[in-house]
């Protein structure tokens, strides 16, 4: 199993690396356009030890969904093509709060924020996550899933399948594709998705669906220039700084706190959560 993953791991990044070369020759010969290689091998380095600490980690998102599922409230099969539609439409509302929650709550932002951080969009960007998936608690979103009675291997392996088709969304390369725009997240709408414009904050939460950004109100189409990148633009190559830079931001927000709601507030509120937002939140609710 463990031989398996370094084998798979090591795979994926050797194929992905491949396919960002080839991007990367069609945007300098075709395109004559430039191509941030500082930044692409700085997200491959992001990339590399993030699945190094998924390798020592693995075991325990795994245990949090099997230990759910030994207290399951039914078992579920997937045995007919109704149920795996169903199972499917479930893991992308499930997604989309996951993915939604990680762009609200500062807690889970820290993570997420890697892979926002790039100022340029080109495959490479799909390699560059967060290294601290555990500590935000990402597994206990699918958690329930698990808890309904469906099979944690099968969960793992639809979010693996979602990874996989959501590597393709980081292009320039691909416009967008007509009809399909209505109900598939597109390379067109992650675009806006990680763009810093304010029309395109907290927009586009879809992995493979694109349905339910429409029927919660999330959905933005791409309509002007996407500025990529964070709303303060994180300016470095290291991987360590790239991957800890909003972890950093919340110690430093603890430390200059005056007291305990202000320190949760830090932490678990909003990205950007200042007291002054606070304290204008509850006079506004006094009025």
């Amino acid at each position: 199993m463990e031989m398996g993953t370094h084998s798979g791991n090591f795979w994926f990044l050797l194929g992905l690396a491949v396919i960002v070369l080839l991007e990367a020759i069609w945007l300098i010969i075709a395109k004559k356009q430039a191509f941030p290689w500082k930044e692409s091998f700085a997200n491959f380095g992001v990339a590399i030890i993030k699945r190094l600490i998924d390798l020592a980690t693995y075991g325990v998102a795994a245990g949090v969904l099997f230990w759910v599922y030994d207290h399951r409230l039914f078992t579920i099969e997937i045995d007919s093509l109704g149920l795996g539609v169903g199972f499917f439409l479930l893991f992308e509302f499930a997604y989309y709060w996951h993915h939604r929650w990680a762009h609200e709550i500062r807690w889970m932002w820290a993570t997420h924020s890697v892979h926002h951080s790039p100022n340029h969009m080109n495959l490479s960007v799909a390699a560059r996550l967060g290294w601290t998936g555990l500590l935000s608690g990402s597994v206990l979103v699918f958690a329930p899933l698990a808890f309904v009675g469906f099979h944690p291997t099968l969960i793992f392996i639809t979010l693996a399948l979602s990874l996989f088709y959501q590597v393709f969304l980081h292009t320039e390369l691909i416009g967008k594709l007509g009809p399909l725009e209505w109900v598939l997240n597109t390379p067109s709408h992650h675009r806006a998705h990680h763009g810093s414009n304010p029309r395109y904050i907290d927009k586009n939460y879809g992995g493979v669906l694109i349905i339910f950004d429409r029927l919660f109100g999330t959905f933005e189409k791409e309509s002007e220039k996407v500025t990529y990148g964070l709303t303060k633009p994180l300016r470095t190559n290291n991987p360590i700084k790239i991957a800890l830079n909003e972890w950093f931001g919340i110690g430093r927000d603890i430390g200059k706190s005056r007291n305990i709601k202000q320190a949760l507030g830090y932490m678990f509120g909003r990205p950007g959560w200042k007291p002054s937002t606070e304290q204008r939140a509850s006079q506004d609710a006094e009025a």
